[in-house]
């Protein structure tokens, strides 16, 4: 008997050993549930700390996409949403490769979870853009038709961090009210969504327009772990739902460069060579490509000295439209001024650089009406948004103009005029010395939203600011002629004063000085160790010219 049960107990021990290598090298088949979509949403759990895991989107209708998800099994730490309205009707087979249990939490609905809460949120910012939920970085697609503003941006609709690049979309009337649309591009079998831009193609170059209706074209980066290629899709229903080129990709660059960074593709029309110009960031810098139908590009040129997010465009000297210069810039905001054929841009200034800061990746729309004229930008700023279901945010938009200053013309860029219906005028003043403007201020220090505009004059002083709750927010040091931690010459080379436009939200501050010549982005930040609420600082100073603006939300109640 004894020796039976020790024949036994060998043979379990020898089955589970096997059990246990097959365990380890058979990978698990991933669990999955399927879903016939009735209503608009369907709402994910997140778990920050969970690591991330593949999941996969598979339609009836051939439509599949992945991304990774730290889903939820256990209590999530927020939820975040897909807009599944365009597959009504359908049935979405969903599967996980990480803990089973979370799948079951996932469920439809015709509202987001926690709907209650949206725009409510402590860390809100109210007059600035934010996606409801998940992470947003670079404004993408920027164009203007049919009376609307579109921004679509990078989007990880999944995350509050960085990952799973979408096209998310919203609309707006004026720029600065904004309704967030369903997601207009999700990721394929090539890769994921990276920046891009959109023209409205008129002339039925591409072939994609049908009667009356002129296609809006999206052209986009996709990326996987290897390339970057460039791709298009077209869009016939203003921007609402879009039919991806098939026969993407346009340019696989890859051979040319041997690197994998070729991205970000800014399309325009250039109406001396009457041809498409591409503008590409490649490697060390920005390459230029012409098209004549959109889908066969060819290379003309290089310029080497940028970083990701390439733009190039014309604006008038002064205003005066036969004094015309190009600009080009990239992600982090210095430029070059110069002139361009078509083909080659020529730099003839720079680099310069018109902001520092938060903002990064900002581009400027297309197709504004010629009446309107205006050359303008939204950027994204690079500041977190706390520990909720949202992150990333937009800056105001700006009117980009070319100024001649004593060095020559240099790039400004001033809030757009739509921001005026958001500020109501509280206070005005003059010659005031810092202790007096600190009064003016103070039953202002606990607001979470403000304008300020000031002129600082120096006198004794070599230094001079404004702080908030103990950040320096103008922090103008004469000595080393430094603005803020950047190099600043004044126009009046032996000025004493420095004006400033400042806008304070929630989580950020912006700053435009000497009326746009440099702006100053800024998170907004609290140290509990530095003087609470707003200080004006500086030896005998004097503040020439204080108003202060309380701000409408642009969120409705």
């Amino acid at each position: 008997m004894g020796g039976k049960n020790k024949h036994t107990k060998n043979i379990i021990l020898l089955l589970v050993a096997v059990l246990s290598l097959l365990t380890l090298t058979t990978p698990l088949r991933a669990a999955e549930i399927s879903i016939k979509i009735e209503k608009q949403y369907l709402n994910f759990p997140i778990a920050q700390q969970t690591e991330r895991s593949k999941m996969t989107f598979a339609t009836d209708q051939g439509s599949t996409w992945s991304v990774v998800v730290r889903l939820a099994a256990g209590e999530p730490d927020y939820w975040v949403f897909y807009d599944v309205s365009h597959l009504q009707g359908q049935t979405l087979t969903i599967s996980y490769e990480g803990d089973a249990m979370g799948l079951a939490k996932i469920y439809q609905a015709d509202r987001i979870h926690a709907q209650d809460s949206l725009y409510k949120e402590a860390n809100r910012p109210q007059f600035h853009f934010t996606t409801k939920r998940g992470w947003i970085n670079d404004p993408n697609g920027l164009i203007f038709h049919d009376d609307e503003y579109h921004l679509f941006y990078q989007h990880n609709p999944m995350e509050r961090e960085w990952e799973n690049m979408h096209w998310g979309h919203a609309v707006s009337k004026d720029l600065i009210h904004w309704e967030e649309l369903p997601i207009a591009l999700y990721p394929d079998n090539l890769g994921t969504m990276f920046s891009g831009s959109a023209v409205m193609d008129h002339d039925n170059t591409a072939d994609f327009n049908r009667g009356d209706t002129v296609a809006m074209i999206a052209f986009y980066t996709v990326a996987s772990p290897d390339r970057q290629v460039q791709c298009m899709a077209y869009s016939l229903d203003r921007g609402r739902s879009w039919t991806k080129y098939d026969d993407n990709p346009l340019i696989d660059s890859k051979e040319k460069w041997n690197s994998v960074d070729t991205r970000d593709p800014k399309v325009f029309w250039h109406s001396p060579s009457a041809h498409w110009v591409m503008v590409l960031n490649e490697r060390d810098g920005h390459s230029i490509y012409t098209s004549e139908n959109l889908k066969n590009w060819e290379y003309q040129s290089h310029v080497t000295g940028f970083w990701e997010c390439p733009e190039l465009f014309e604006l008038p000297l002064d205003g005066d439209e036969s004094k015309k210069k190009w600009v080009m810039y990239g992600a982090t905001g210095t430029y070059m001024i110069g002139s361009f054929d078509g083909r080659t841009f020529t730099p003839e200034a720079g680099k310069y650089y018109y902001c520092s800061g938060a903002q990064y990746a900002a581009q400027t729309f297309n197709n504004i009406p010629q009446t309107d004229g205006r050359r303008i930008q939204i950027g994204w700023g690079r500041i977190p948004q706390g520990d909720g279901a949202f992150n990333g945010m937009m800056m105001l938009p700006t009117e980009l103009s070319l100024r001649t200053t004593k060095e020559g013309p240099r790039l400004i860029s001033t809030p757009i005029k739509e921001v005026e219906q958001l500020f109501n005028k509280r206070g005005s003043w003059k010659n005031l010395t810092a202790e007096d403007a600190n009064k003016q201020v103070e039953q202002y220090n606990d607001t979470d939203r403000i304008r300020i505009k000031a002129k600082i004059k120096l006198s004794h002083a070599t230094d001079a600011g404004l702080n908030l709750d103990g950040q320096r927010i103008v922090n103008y040091d004469m000595n080393g002629n430094m603005l803020n931690g950047m190099f600043y010459s004044p126009e009046e080379r032996t000025s004493m004063a420095l004006s400033a436009d400042i806008f304070i939200d929630r989580t950020s501050v912006e700053v435009f000085f000497d009326d746009g010549i440099y702006t100053s982005y800024q998170e907004r930040k609290t140290n509990m160790n530095e003087r609470k609420g707003f200080h004006f600082w500086g030896n005998n100073i004097q503040v020439e010219e204080l108003e202060i603006y309380e701000v409408k939300s642009i969120w409705k109640p």
